[in-house]
């Protein structure tokens, strides 16, 4: 199986009461331990692309990673769904180009902007979009954090309104949505205990029956990987992400999709200290990358089992 779109995915989600993890990918070894895992659990996956990993790596170095990954299913008799996706589009150029790049997904995130303003730009996305056989995620409601170039203060952080929910969804046209329930960006979510707002997921499902809702910001930031950090010459005191039985819950209601980056990072980044400080003589990057992108596989394998419970679903 080549690329697909989220649209058959996404129905066998909410039907059976899972999310598939959303990705970001940078760089190889990152789209080789997610697609190592995926492959072992069999278990569907979404690759997603946000703007800064636009700018590292190139879209095209990028794409032809994913087609590489595929292409190494194939010959080895592999047959997981894999989606390549946009994350947090800024604009409709940047999607226009996704999609005529052979992007499956795509997301428009209008949400800095007014409701009105935010429907027209998202429906002008899913207008272009939808007759190329690409697949639009939207966003409304205001997460809090930082991730790449999105960046919103605690204050201007603003909970999704149900009614406006079912309002976007049908003036758009949109195939899901993510919404803020509490999640947010980076690895430093909760200042205190943690809490998300189940009612507002609930209030939406309501409205809209079998539609798929996105979780943004919903990391957990594993504590093992932050004092690892820290061991290890970091500095990252009192991160802290979305616990992870939080986050199964949200899986077997309305989300359909949970984004995963700063767990990602966090993996990464320890492991390649922890080389570093055992192994001063190491100047490999074959040795210490390698060891990172194990950790990525065993990260987002224990994702694909425990949390969203997408194992054994491709």
């Amino acid at each position: 199986m080549g690329l697909t779109t989220t649209t058959e995915m996404f129905k066998k989600a909410y039907e059976g009461g899972y999310a598939i993890g959303a990705f970001n990918v940078n760089n190889m070894e990152i789209i080789q331990g997610i697609m190592e895992a995926a492959n072992e659990q069999n278990a569907p996956v979404i690759l997603q692309v946000s703007a800064g990993a636009r700018k590292y790596a190139n879209p095209i170095y990028l794409k032809k990673l994913v087609e590489a990954a595929i292409e190494c299913n194939k010959q080895a008799g592999r047959d997981i769904p894999v989606v390549l996706h946009l994350d947090h589009g800024p604009d409709f150029e940047t999607c226009k180009a996704c999609i005529d790049s052979g992007f499956t997904s795509v997301m428009i995130d209008g949400s800095k902007y007014s409701f009105e303003e935010n429907v027209a730009l998202t429906k002008k996305v899913v207008e272009y979009a939808h007759p190329r056989g690409v697949v639009v995620e939207a966003e409304l409601g205001k997460l809090a954090g930082i991730e790449d170039d999105v960046n919103v203060d605690a204050k201007d952080a603003m909970y999704t309104d149900p009614d406006e929910a079912y309002r976007f969804v049908k003036e758009t046209g949109c195939n899901s949505l993510a919404i803020a329930i509490g999640t947010s960006h980076g690895a430093y979510k909760f200042k205190g205990e943690a809490k998300l707002r189940f009612d507002i997921l609930e209030e939406v499902s309501k409205r809209l029956p079998g539609f798929p809702i996105v979780l943004h910001g919903a990391s957990s930031v594993p504590q093992e990987f932050v004092e690892m950090c820290n061991e290890y010459g970091g500095n990252i005191p009192g991160a802290k992400g979305v616990p992870e039985e939080m986050l199964r819950k949200a899986a077997t209601m309305a989300v359909c999709k949970i984004n995963i980056d700063s767990d990602i990072r966090l993996a990464m980044t320890a492991n390649v200290r922890e080389c570093f400080t055992k192994s001063p003589e190491v100047f490999d990057p074959r040795v210490y990358l390698g060891q990172a992108r194990t950790a990525v596989k065993n990260m987002v394998a224990h994702k694909i089992v425990d949390v969203l419970g997408c194992n054994d679903k491709a």
